[in-house]
Parts: C-alpha cells; sequence; structure tokens
C-alpha cells in the first residue's frame, strides 16, 4: 500500500487511532525507512524509502493490542503470547536465532517474526543436535514472552522488499511506474509515462488484471489531447499570480492576462501540467519527488523521473548524463562541470502568518528546466518549461 494510502485511512479514524508520529531521516531520507508510528496502539508501519511502499508491520508492544490466527487469539489481556502459545497457534518452524548483542532470541516463520527477550537467562539458547525442527530443538524457559511481532513479506525480515501494489490499492487510479523527459536538441519537449492501472474489464475485481500501458504528452498538447492520453486530473488549480514574474528580463512589458492559467493536478503520478489561460497548449510539467521533510510532502506520490542532461565538456561533444529522482543536487553540478547560477530562494507558506517548519527551498535555473533543491541537497521538484516558440507538437498515433 502506498505511503498516501495508509495515511489517509488513519486520518479517517483520527478519533479512535490518535498520536500518529511520522519517523524519517532529514538529513538522508532514502537511507532510513520512513516510518508511522501509532504510539498508542504499539505498531510501527515501516514503508520503503525508495518506492515508499508498506514493507513491515512491527508490534511493538503487544500489551496494547489483541491478536488472533486463524480466528483464535495467541495474545489478549487472558493469553500471554509465551512460546508455548505460539507453538500452539502456528506450529513447528526452523530452530530459532539468537542476537547476542540485542539479547533477542528471533522466530522466523514466512513472512513473520518473533522476538523474544532473554534478560533472565544466564546463557544463551543451546542446540541439541538429536533435534533438529520446531521449537523443542532449543533449551528455552517456559514462559518466555513475545517482545515484538513483524509481518512482512517473504521469508526473510531482513531481505524483506515491498511487494508490487495490490490491485485492491489502485480504487480507480492510474500510477506511474516510470517517467521519462523526452528531449530535443533546444532542452525538453515533453513526458513519456509508463503507467500502471487494475484492468478494467468485465468480471470481479478478483478476475483483475494489472495493465500497464505506454503514454507521452508533449508541450503544445491541447487540453483535450492531455485528458484523452491520461484521464481526469484529481484537481484543476488556477493560477492567481505569476510571483516569478519578477525575475522575467522585461517584467515591465508583461500584460496583465485577463484569464488564469490553470493546473492539472495528477497527485497519484506526481505530475502537474500548467495550461496557457489563452491557447489552452501544456505550456509547463512538474514533477514532485514527496521526500519528507518538504512543504508538499504526502501531497503527491512520488514521480520516479529520468532527465537526460547535456554535459559540455572538452572531450565529449553533445554526451548526455541522467538525473533521476533520486540524484543529489551536488552531483548534478559535478556531471555538468561548472556550477550553476545564484538560486532563488522559495519559501512557501499557506499564508502570510503563517511559517513554514521546513525551511526554505532553492531554486536552480538549468536547460529550461527549474530545480527545486531541498536544505539536505535532494530534489524536491522539477518544473519543465516548453519552447519558447508556439505550435503543438506533431504527435503520433499512439496504440494501447
Amino acid at each position: 500500500m502506498p505511503l498516501a494510502q495508509a495515511v489517509a485511512i488513519l486520518q479517517k479514524h483520527c478519533r479512535i487511532i490518535k498520536n500518529v508520529q511520522v519517523l524519517y531521516s532529514e538529513q538522508s531520507p532514502l537511507s532510513h525507512d520512513l516510518i508511522l508510528n501509532l504510539t498508542q496502539d504499539g505498531i510501527k508501519l515501516l514503508f520503503d524509502a525508495f518506492n515508499q511502499r508498506l514493507k513491515v508491520i512491527e508490534v511493538y508492544d503487544l500489551t496494547k493490542v489483541k491478536l488472533k490466527y486463524c480466528g483464535v487469539h495467541f495474545n489478549s489481556q487472558a493469553i500471554a503470547p509465551t512460546i508455548e502459545q505460539i507453538d500452539q497457534s502456528f506450529g513447528a518452524t526452523h530452530p530459532g536465532v539468537y542476537n547476542s548483542a540485542e539479547q533477542l532470541f528471533h522466530l522466523n516463520f514466512r513472512g513473520l517474526s518473533f522476538s523474544f527477550q532473554l534478560d533472565s537467562w544466564t546463557e544463551a539458547p543451546k542446540y541439541e543436535p538429536n533435534f533438529a525442527h520446531g521449537l523443542a530443538s532449543l533449551q528455552i524457559p517456559h514462559g518466555a514472552t513475545v517482545k515484538r511481532m513483524y509481518i512482512y513479506s517473504g521469508n526473510s525480515l531482513q531481505d524483506t522488499k515491498a511487494p508490487v501494489m495490490p490491485l485492491s490499492c489502485f480504487l480507480g487510479n492510474v500510477y506511474a511506474e516510470s517517467v521519462d523527459v523526452l528531449r530535443d536538441g533546444t532542452g525538453p519537449s515533453g513526458l513519456r509515462l509508463r503507467l500502471l492501472a487494475a484492468g478494467c474489464g468485465p468480471g470481479l475485481l478478483a478476475d483483475a488484471k494489472m495493465r500497464v500501458f505506454e503514454r507521452s504528452v508533449y508541450f503544445g498538447d491541447s487540453c483535450q489531447d492531455v485528458l484523452s492520453v491520461l484521464g481526469s486530473p484529481h484537481k484543476v488549480f488556477y493560477k492567481s499570480e505569476d510571483k516569478m514574474k519578477i525575475h522575467s528580463p522585461s517584467p515591465h512589458k508583461q500584460v496583465p492576462s485577463k484569464c488564469n492559467d490553470y493546473f492539472f493536478n495528477y497527485f497519484t503520478l506526481g505530475v502537474d501540467i500548467l495550461f496557457d489561460a489563452n491557447t489552452h497548449k501544456v505550456k509547463k510539467f512538474v514533477l514532485h519527488t514527496n521526500y519528507p521533510g518538504h512543504y508538499n510532502f504526502n501531497i503527491y506520490h512520488r514521480c520516479e523521473f529520468k532527465i537526460p542532461l547535456a554535459i559540455k565538456k572538452e572531450n565529449a561533444d553533445g554526451q548526455t548524463e541522467t538525473c533521476t529522482t533520486y540524484s543529489k543536487w551536488d552531483n548534478i553540478q559535478e556531471l555538468l562541470g561548472h556550477p550553476v547560477e545564484k538560486p532563488v530562494v522559495l519559501h512557501r507558506s499557506s499564508s502570510p502568518n503563517n511559517t513554514n517548519p521546513f525551511g526554505s527551498t532553492f531554486c536552480f535555473g538549468l536547460q529550461r528546466m527549474i530545480f527545486e533543491v531541498m536544505q539536505n541537497n535532494h530534489i524536491a521538484s522539477v518544473t519543465l518549461y516548453g519552447p519558447p516558440r508556439p505550435g503543438a507538437h506533431l504527435r503520433t498515433a499512439e496504440l494501447p
């Protein structure tokens, strides 16, 4: 399940599930899982730092929850989760693993692990060579109780990865597996999106299959083109003013428009598309990386983009390097071989009197793109601008 869906569920039940914490690494958000900590329920939901889908459910305080397996309690006020109870409920498994540093004994089933506290033990558990199956193979004192429980996909908690998104999580939405920025000689020309959707053929959801298809949108495409290719946006947002106008070469010559440009917001794709108010043609794309610690965190799903950058070096003419969702700005400047001009400082807030707890971001202009960079050097968003000349890109017929 994507992070945004889990957050939406918790927010919907905010009167019952209270005091939820979001835990993440501010300086290196990709090195640690993104965690939703349900403090009153003793549960942590661990999301993969890269794809932001649920990877592990950890129950770290079993006194706050009742747990059943196959309709029978193995943890409640009346039933303590002892090693005998786990054996009775789940049956035999491979011998457990003792971690002397944590003083925890880990008992692993497929997709499920229990950790037992061994504080009272005078020595580490010993294996009896004659009995190499199930719990009987270990000299475990009676009454040792579960300290933590982990639910995950696969055979190993250490190696587990978030599985592909279940069909039940699509809820009629389309998601982007990847977004490639297309470019011509002058700069970006459009986007090629690899999209995922739950198949909407006849029959029940149980019969549905995931559909994968590619679509492209270009600068100069009409509003109808985009609706045909990507479907309806989640929201349409009309711009009230252009705060970047002051940085244009001749702002005094720009006549105030009687109409407002408008955005199509595709939250599950992590993409915004800006249309010109007069021509109703695409003039800008915005790609969002959805890093925690950014003002717009959890509004958009992460856009897994690849952007080719033109590199001008003495020994290689016309060479390109790729910038991705996970690139750091320092590395991009190194690839370019020269520092980019000084940034524009962007300070978002919901109203003039409100402060933004995450601080400012920095906007660098480069090859008809604006990179919004966070203080930890990660890219928060990339805005792509169309060529200054009018006219739509010639579209080729696209078949599903």
